[in-house]
């Protein structure tokens, strides 16, 4: 997971950072700058926007390295998100240094950097911000739900290779289960062992159940990385971030991706969430999953948050082990609570 970066490249960042904090680099002159960073991007918020800059970095399933390639994810992330957060991706817009060596958003210049304008969202709208606070609804996740199922009953089902589909999951699962069981982490070897194998061991039991989603083409381009913190409840539920480096990981079945907001608001103490979405869900297409298969999607997108949070520790200071490595074995706990159920036959619908 660590980004190859140069140390010139990571000195560059650090400047194009240090003129996005000021507020004269801004067309819409704000009153003070509020920044978020993570692995993938810097965000500066505004008092009215947010804007959006990709780090320099590579990874095994993305590639920003060069000014061509942010430019052109920055394109792709804007013309993804319509669909979904509609009104809020605003456009993108170059970071320019003129003749006298004054840098500004949407200037003119040399183009330096690239970056996506965003709509500022109301952050106590935001779904994990309103199951933190236990304000979230049941009619909250209705209007929720109703967006998504949209959503997925207008897309095109994506023609895949059934066996190659399940390869992909088999693969991951078996990179979750060596990473995390790593001695750093401190994980229990044997509740990190019994995870996967219940994973594995589903996976090939329940093989015609998987190869026929992909035949009765459930299949579709989803959004890619469905979690709370990219939801705003607002009159009209927005969807924000959708994934855009990697089409692969967006290629999904619907099942998987509600199951996956279903694990990570469950997460944060609404596991209601999990009936509402797949009632709409059912209700709406006539599929009803086998509750094993939800079971299984659930306890795998946990395996892989915790295989990702703890890679955290290879970038964060020492000072914010603690942390990830808290957050890493909350993780594995809720996989081993929905593998426990996968003992069992691949039949019956989903709860709801």
């Amino acid at each position: 997971m660590t980004a190859q970066a140069q140390p010139d490249v990571d000195d560059a960042l650090k400047t194009k950072v240090a003129l996005l904090k000021k507020p004269g680099s801004y067309p819409d002159s704000p009153t003070k700058i509020q920044t978020i960073e993570t692995h993938m991007s810097w965000v500066f918020l505004t008092d009215r926007y947010a804007y959006k800059l990709k780090k320099p970095v590579r990874y095994p399933y993305l590639d920003f390295s060069s000014l061509e390639a942010r430019e052109r994810y920055c394109r792709e992330e804007y013309r993804l998100n319509q669909r979904l957060a509609p009104g809020v991706y605003l456009g993108v817009l170059p970071l320019c240094i003129d003749d006298a060596n004054s840098a500004r958003v949407g200037g003119e210049g040399r183009v330096v950097e690239w970056l996506v304008k965003m709509r500022r969202l109301p952050e106590n709208r935001m779904l994990d911000q309103l199951i933190k606070s236990r304000r979230l609804t049941p009619q909250d996740i209705d209007s929720v739900a109703a967006v998504l199922v949209r959503f997925y009953c207008e897309a095109t089902p994506i023609s895949l290779d059934a066996q190659a589909h399940r390869a992909r999951f088999s693969a991951t699962i078996a990179r979750n289960r060596d990473i995390l069981a790593t001695p750093h982490y401190e994980l229990p070897a044997e509740q990190v062992r019994s995870v996967h194998e219940r994973l594995l061991t589903y996976l090939e039991t329940a093989a015609d159940l998987f190869d026929r989603r992909t035949r009765e083409g459930r299949i579709v381009e989803g959004h890619g990385d469905l979690r709370p913190e990219h939801v705003c409840v607002e009159t009209q539920p927005i969807i924000f971030d959708r994934l855009e480096f990697n089409r692969d990981l967006r290629v999904i079945d619907p099942v998987d991706e509600l199951s996956f907001l279903s694990m990570e608001c469950e997460r944060l103490g609404a596991a209601f969430v999990r009936d509402v979405l797949f009632g709409a869900y059912v209700r709406a297409t006539g599929d009803a999953p086998p509750q094993t298969l939800v079971s299984f999607y659930m306890a795998h997108r946990a395996s892989l948050r915790a295989r990702l949070a703890a890679l955290h520790t290879v970038d964060a200071p020492p000072s914010r082990w603690p942390h990830w490595l808290a957050v890493t074995a909350d993780y594995l706990r809720i996989a081993e609570d929905h593998s426990e159920s996968l003992a069992g036959p691949a039949t019956g619908s989903a709860a709801r």
